[in-house]
Formats: structure tokens, sequence, C-alpha cells
């Protein structure tokens, strides 16, 4: 039987993988890969070409409010929605080891990340530079292959310590203690 392929607005590591993950369990879906297209209109590009079967990536989050470039690229592409389903989302300060807190020069994210521990930054981090990045797992990839200076730390999940070999300055940093993502499972639109 084929795979069912998922294109995932997110790099290895990203919320989006974990949505996916999610949904795939929760409906029983055993036989799927996973394509990261990192952002959503790249996602919803290759849905509808056909070069992927399932599209999932984020619309809203209970903290952080819309998210505007899922609105920008669903108004680029006509397709169906199978689902719409919420994860809890955990926001984690991550760095290379080694790193202090009082190296930090600029913390790097999704904007939806920063808006969602936008109060966390503000308390905390005060004086450091906040810098919008294309996803919350590629800015940790990143960081960890050094295409982000070593005093950068990165708001991602916390599987991203495990994936890029880096270390969690802190847990849970989100604003609100239930900070939900609702996600869109869509499927290629059909006539």
């Amino acid at each position: 039987m084929k795979k069912l392929t998922i294109g995932v607005s997110g790099n290895k590591g990203s919320f989006s993988e974990e949505a996916a993950n999610y949904y795939c369990h929760k409906n029983e879906i055993k036989n799927y890969e996973l394509k990261y297209l990192i952002n959503v209109h790249k996602t919803l590009e290759n849905l509808t070409k056909g070069k992927i079967e399932l599209a999932v990536f984020p619309i809203e989050n209970s903290n952080g409010g819309i998210v505007y470039e899922s609105v920008h690229a669903m108004s680029k592409f006509i397709f169906d929605i199978q689902n719409i389903f919420e994860i809890d989302i955990k926001m984690n300060l991550l760095v290379k080891k080694g790193t202090t807190a009082s190296s930090i020069q600029k913390i790097t994210s999704h904007p939806q990340a920063l808006k969602q521990c936008r109060m966390y930054l503000k308390r905390k981090w005060t004086e450091t530079e906040l810098e919008e990045y294309s996803d919350t797992a590629s800015a940790a990839k990143d960081l960890s292959e050094g295409k982000l200076p070593m005093d950068n730390a990165v708001i991602s999940p916390k599987i991203c310590a495990k994936l890029y070999d880096l270390e969690i300055l802190e847990e849970s940093i989100q604003d609100l203690k239930f900070n939900f993502t609702t996600f869109i499972m869509a499927t290629k639109f059909d006539k």
C-alpha cells in the first residue's frame, strides 16, 4: 500500500510536524511520510500540484491570534478542509551548548512564537533584540549549524533540543499555561 504523503508547514521538530503526527495517531493512520515544506505557501502549492495528499498548517493560536502567514497563503490557493483540530503548544528557549543567559544578544523565532511569549520576553529579556524567522524548528536547526550566531537563543519546540543538539535554557515560556494552536488538515480541491 502506498504511503500517504503529508506536507508539513515547518521543519523537522516543528509544531506542524507534531500536529501531523497527532492527527495520524488520532485517526489511526499508520502508513504515512512527512514532507517538510517550511512555510504554508509552499505546503499549499505542493498540495494543489498533487505532490502531497494532505497539508497541515496552523491557522490560529489562543494567545497569539491569527497566523497571518496562513491567511495570506490560503488566499492564493483553492483546497478542501478535511479537518480542523487543536494541539497544546509549549514554547522553550534553546541555546547552543555552553551559551549562558547573560551572553544572549538576540532571540529568534517564528512571529507567532514571539507573540505567544511576548509578556515573558518583555519581563525577562527587555534589552534583547527579537528577530522573526520562517519557522521555529528552522531557527533551532540554523542555530545548531552555525547559520545563526552563538549569542542567539531560539524559541522552539522541546524536541528541537534533542534533534539539533541544543540546550534548553528555559521550558514552557509561553505566556499562557494553556496555549492551543488550531491546525487545518487540507486536501486537494475536488471539483
